[in-house]
């Protein structure tokens, strides 16, 4: 992923591939819908029980599921927009609107 940025011309003193990570993590907590279990479970933080990592894979599936559709949703309305990212870490989102 580091490989595509730096294709696209972007250095990665400006943004590097965790920083999606990053920015997913801080607006996902930042919204009360969303369990923190959830969020670590599909931003492919791993459960540290090694029993419970290997029998409960679909841990939090239907929060998941919702979660990431609304994050596309978000991506789709930031892209509509055009507007910087920073622009809008400047107001709390509107998660649902």
């Amino acid at each position: 992923m580091n490989a595509a940025l730096r294709a696209m011309g972007i250095d990665g003193s400006v943004h590097v591939a965790h920083g999606f990570r990053s920015s997913a993590s801080s607006l996902l907590n930042e919204h009360s819908a969303f369990s923190s279990e959830a969020i670590e479970r599909a931003l492919a933080h791993g459960e540290p029980d090694k029993v419970r990592r290997a029998y409960n894979r679909a841990q939090y599936w239907d929060e998941r599921v919702t979660m990431m559709q609304w994050w596309a949703d978000y991506l789709d309305r930031l892209r509509a927009r055009r507007m910087p990212m920073q622009e809008q870490l400047g107001a709390q989102p509107d998660l649902f609107g």
